[in-house]
């Protein structure tokens, strides 16, 4: 049976939820991967027409939220189990803390969430802040490793790459940004120079915290969450 680690004793911009915040999301497993598992669920249905529009070998690179909340399942299970999956838990860190933030970004900047007032726009905000800081429990309770590291930089890389900039099959794979963006083929506008913008930044950013927390978790011996 696994055992909650210890606090990691990272600085607070690697580690910016509360010790006992992290403690409660980590006795609180199993209901965090059912939440986890019903954002899965309604994000493979709002991308199912945009799916149906794609071809199918590009299919991977289009539902990014719902396969960021799929790898944090897979992160929080396989530690739950005894399990370690390293690479899982770089993808789950990376692909959380950037997708997550993404969609903030996108209420706030192209939305205009606080200015709208719409709920769904609200729900759409507090759900992907949520799915951001989750990120950050999982250093509690995972090593992350270069290779793994390296991994998930080169697959969210490649995520903007095809989502932005060069479309290999198809139409360009990024997400709808919403009522102020007036299509997947129309790149003029500014809401898409800014979508492009914060997802490199934050695939940068998330690749930099990860590899930082790594460092830390070298200098502070290993991180195992089994006992």
């Amino acid at each position: 049976m696994v055992s909650i680690p210890p606090a990691t004793g990272l600085p607070a911009y690697l580690a910016p939820l509360p010790d006992r915040v992290e403690e409660w999301a980590l006795r609180l497993t199993w209901l965090i991967v059912v939440v986890n598992l019903a954002g899965t669920a309604f994000g493979f249905w709002y991308y199912r027409f945009q799916l149906l529009h794609t071809p199918l070998v590009m299919w991977p690179v289009v539902p990014d939220s719902p396969l960021a909340t799929l790898l944090m399942i897979g992160s929080l299970v396989s530690w739950r189990l005894g399990r370690d999956r390293g690479w899982v838990h770089a993808l789950a860190f990376v692909a959380n803390l950037k997708y997550g933030l993404w969609v903030v970004v996108v209420q706030v900047v192209i939305n205009d969430v606080f200015v709208s007032g719409d709920p769904y726009l609200w729900f759409l905000f507090v759900s992907h802040l949520g799915m951001g800081l989750q990120a950050f429990v999982i250093p509690r309770y995972a090593e992350f490793s270069v290779p793994a590291v390296g991994a998930a930089a080169a697959w969210f890389g490649f995520n903007d790459i095809v989502d932005y900039l060069v479309p290999l099959v198809g139409d360009y794979h990024h997400a709808y940004f919403g009522p102020n963006f007036a299509g997947a083929a129309d790149h003029t506008v500014p809401a898409h120079d800014i979508a492009a913008a914060a997802a490199v930044a934050l695939t940068l950013l998330a690749t930099f915290l990860a590899l930082v927390i790594r460092i830390r978790q070298g200098a502070n011996g290993s991180r195992g969450g089994t006992g």
